[in-house]
């Protein structure tokens, strides 16, 4: 005779289960269509092998999605979609060879991670099974009547819509897309251009200081602080005016589409979603 009481599993929504294993193969086509467009390059050289190395990392972000995803939390969903896209970009940018034609296995690599990515965009953003498995929020170690307890923690901030968070989320991508090219242009500087090792260098420590600005100011930007959003817009403009004009200087034009564009669409992903939080709150004002 059983004295326990069984408890029944809940079984995860087949939306979520379909989203888990996309974003497993998405993991894979990125890893896959690197090692392609690293076989097929004509030479292998030295920012290559950075570029290359930053678009496979962005595997790893993609497990840690899957984590996201199957615990249920809240910010999957910006995460996913700065992530989506950033990817086409940083994969994008090394399909197309500085001369020729793309070779014919890049390119369809290419077009299926796209469409990986635009499908998992899809089920983030469309899916309502997938929008009621991801509410939950982040555990911790809560005292409670002298008793300590591993459970899920209600953020103390107020309230935020899913666009600030989309902000937020981009905002955390400039350092990263500053320091790729500045240790791309590191490698051109050790070849013929000494002379722009102290831009290099003063390119590389401004990457490092946006990541703890960027911090500073998204944590006041999830309390709602006005003048946090207006120090996020200056944050990417003043990102976008030190990196664009270096990448055109130090690696041309080849270099400023390469390592520019995909900056550019994390700034454009920012500032509407700042335009969109602003937008939503506006519109849930009584009148």
């Amino acid at each position: 005779m059983r004295t326990a009481v069984e408890t029944t599993q809940v079984r995860r929504p087949s939306a979520v289960r379909a989203l888990t294993t996309l974003l497993a193969a998405t993991a894979a086509a990125t890893v896959v269509v690197e090692l392609l467009n690293w076989w097929y390059a004509p030479e292998q050289a030295f920012g290559l092998a950075i570029r290359t190395g930053w678009a496979m990392l962005r595997s790893l972000g993609f497990l840690v999605l899957i984590g996201h995803v199957n615990r249920g939390r809240a910010g999957a969903k910006p995460f996913g979609l700065i992530l989506a896209v950033t990817t086409v970009f940083a994969v994008g940018r090394l399909v197309v060879p500085r001369e020729g034609v793309p070779p014919l296995p890049g390119l369809l690599g290419f077009a299926l991670l796209a469409a990986l990515c635009g499908a998992v965009v899809w089920l983030l953003y469309r899916s309502e099974a997938v929008a009621g498995h991801l509410v939950r929020h982040r555990k911790g170690l809560v005292l409670d009547g002298g008793t300590i307890t591993w459970r899920e923690i209600a953020p103390k901030r107020p309230p935020v819509t899913a666009w600030l968070l989309t902000s937020r989320v981009a905002a955390f991508t400039y350092s990263p897309l500053l320091l790729v090219p500045a240790l791309v242009a590191a490698g051109a500087v050790l070849d013929d251009r000494l002379a722009a090792a102290p831009v290099v260098l003063l390119w590389f420590l401004t990457g490092i200081a946006v990541s703890y600005l960027v911090l500073f100011c998204t944590a006041f930007l999830m309390r709602g602080r006005r003048w946090a959003r207006t120090l996020l817009v200056a944050i990417t403009l003043g990102v976008l005016a030190v990196d664009l004009p270096l990448c055109w200087w130090l690696l041309g034009v080849d270099g400023l589409i390469r390592d520019g564009a995909p900056l550019v669409a994390a700034a454009v992903l920012a500032l509407y979603g700042l335009r969109r939080a602003a937008r939503a709150e506006a519109a849930s004002l009584p009148t």
